[in-house]
């Protein structure tokens, strides 16, 4: 197999994981372009001792480790501005905390990817969730048509010391509830209860204000198309309650991140 055809259908997701890590859909491409032409240069950097998918994020994990600012600082969002900015935004418990609750990697596929002892991944993982907590609060809204999974966001939303301003299931609720109080957050589905879409509802949110977003869906190919603009922070169903607190957690770190610029 080509090694063009034994990378493709790993992209998307390593876009995804690329962006949750930088915070930016620009910053997070460009590092993962920065592998691709790692790869190019040296085909054998793939090796045969790992899975594709395991040993392209290993590459791209070298790369951000050993990173010159300059591969992302003229993405014009300030992600990438410096070396010691990039080390606050993502230390190596946050990366292992998106590794397995986002991109569903064991404990032995992220020790093999970061290079760190595998007995140190589960300390440096608890320590991760355990800043989570100590983070900003805010007001979330939940675009969600599934009552159980509305349930599920919401107490996870709440135990994280969140207030859930509103839920909706369709377009136009989303719209009625920002009207009542502006969230501070969104987490949104795309196919929502009356055949409307929660990418339409995000995106008349977005033209109103500035908030952070993640979609939580189980149709992540249609976000994941490279065709259009994508989601910064999109998980996909059904999801690990880390997974929605890593997500929430970076979504919100890097709003104040902009915010203090």
């Amino acid at each position: 197999m080509a090694l063009a055809d034994t990378i493709k259908p790993h992209l998307p997701y390593l876009r995804r994981y690329a962006r949750a890590l930088t915070g930016s859909q620009t910053g997070g491409d460009a590092y993962v372009r920065a592998t691709l032409e790692a790869i190019i240069e040296d085909p054998q950097a793939m090796g045969n001792s790992a899975t594709p998918r395991i040993q392209l994020h290993r590459i791209f994990h070298r790369i951000w480790e050993t990173t010159n600012p300059d591969i992302i600082g003229s993405s014009g969002d300030g992600v990438g501005s410096d070396q010691d900015k990039l080390r606050k935004i993502a230390p190596i418990g946050r990366q292992i905390l998106l590794l397995t609750a986002l991109e569903g990697f064991s404990t032995d596929d992220v020790a093999e990817i970061t290079e760190v002892e595998r007995d140190s991944v589960p300390g440096l993982l608890e320590n991760a969730i355990a800043e989570i907590d100590q983070e900003m609060r805010t007001n979330v809204l939940i675009i969600e048509d599934e009552p159980l999974i509305s349930m599920e966001l919401e107490q996870i939303v709440t135990d994280l010391g969140h207030t859930v301003s509103g839920t909706a299931i369709t377009h136009k609720e989303a719209l009625q509830e920002v009207d009542q109080c502006k969230p501070g957050l969104v987490l949104a589905d795309i196919q929502l209860a009356d055949g409307s879409s929660g990418i339409d509802a995000v995106k008349d949110i977005l033209e109103q204000f500035s908030v952070p977003v993640i979609f939580v869906t189980a149709f992540p190919e249609r976000l994941l198309t490279g065709e259009r603009p994508e989601p910064t922070f999109l998980i996909t169903k059904p999801f690990q309650p880390n997974a929605i607190r890593a997500a929430i957690s970076q979504a919100l770190f890097f709003t104040v991140e902009a915010q203090n610029i």
